[in-house]
């Protein structure tokens, strides 16, 4: 059951993001039990964003999620913006909002 949920998410996301010029390369999905009475679902239950995918610009292959981050390529925030505008979750002309996070090396 989880398999067949993981696969109709991973169907349904990739054509999300290929509709807006995003290749999604990978993701983390967590599941879990809904109860209705007698009745067990299966539930995806974690978010769905650039920090739990991993989205890559078709075109330019640049990447537009968490490893900007992880690899200190800055950007972060510029990254996230432009995958909120391409889906139409922020503005176009809406400015990145906050400074994001800063890469502490020890």
């Amino acid at each position: 059951m989880r398999l067949a949920l993981a696969i109709r998410v991973n169907d349904f996301l990739s054509g999300l993001f290929l509709g807006v010029g995003i290749r999604l390369v990978d993701f983390k999905m967590e599941c879990g039990r809904l109860w209705e009475g007698d009745l067990m679902r299966i539930v995806v239950a974690d978010e769905i964003s650039p920090d739990s995918c991993r989205l890559w610009d078709i075109k330019s292959n640049e990447k537009l999620d968490k490893d900007r981050f992880r690899r200190d390529l800055g950007g972060l925030l510029e990254a996230y913006t432009d995958v909120a505008k391409r889906l139409g979750i922020v503005g176009e002309n809406e400015p990145p909002r906050g400074a994001g996070p800063v890469l502490v090396k020890g």
